[in-house]
């Protein structure tokens, strides 16, 4: 599949308001005028940047938009302890990805008459998810959810393919999204040898994992940082 390529940064996201607004005009009956588009991208590479940008955008020309992380559906760290996985938190088995792929499909099968989707949230300081944090009410016509995972070819998260719209796989300089990602985990509070261990160990090897799914995206976004 040769994907759409569309160019981006924070001071400019126009070309991804006009590909929101094409998919809603392109969407079935079935659809509602509702895009639910999902942004792909390695740690680091500015997705929660993108979609909030992107949101904002869509709300100041008038179109209300919600963004559903995928990282909400974290494991807790106590579970992830217990299950001797917390040295690699962040890797696909550290989800809860039947949750996730649930509450997307809650989403795409929402009409005017039903009831609020509740999302969890990430909240990168407690480093923990915060459950039904983010209302995604029936009428919202943009749902944007983004998180590394969206395009694995592997159960569940294969079945996101036929709940989106459209896929977005978000490419950024490989040097930018390292230092961006190491200054992240210190400011969370980690120490030196823990953020570097983390960067270049487990982040890393899940930033390859994502970019090998890159062929199955719609559109690239080539983000740049100004």
């Amino acid at each position: 599949m040769n994907a759409t390529t569309l160019l981006a940064g924070p001071d400019d996201v126009s070309a991804l308001v006009d590909r929101v607004h094409m998919v809603r005009r392109q969407g079935g009956p079935d659809r509602r005028g509702r895009a639910l588009i999902g942004v792909v991208g390695a740690p680091g590479a500015g997705k929660s940047t993108l979609t909030a940008l992107l949101a904002a955008a869509l709300q100041e020309a008038g179109t209300d938009a919600v963004v559903v992380g995928m990282d909400g559906f974290h494991l807790a760290q106590a579970e992830l302890e217990r299950l001797g996985r917390a040295d690699r938190k962040g890797a696909p088995d550290t989800f809860d990805a039947e949750g996730y792929v649930s509450l997307v499909r809650r989403v795409r099968v929402q009409r005017e008459d039903s009831p609020t989707v509740y999302a969890p949230l990430f909240d990168r300081h407690l480093e923990e998810p915060i459950g039904s944090a983010v209302p995604v009410p029936a009428g919202t016509p943009v749902v944007l959810t983004e998180g590394n995972y969206l395009l694995l070819p592997t159960d569940p998260w294969q079945r996101l393919r036929r709940l989106l719209d459209e896929t977005w796989f978000v490419e950024v300089d490989d040097d930018a999204r390292r230092s961006r990602l190491l200054a992240r985990h210190l400011a969370h509070g980690r120490p030196p040898e823990v953020a570097t261990a983390f960067a270049e160990g487990s982040d890393q090897r899940n930033a390859e994992l994502v970019a090998s799914t890159r062929a199955r995206a719609d559109v690239v976004v080539r983000w740049h940082d100004g």
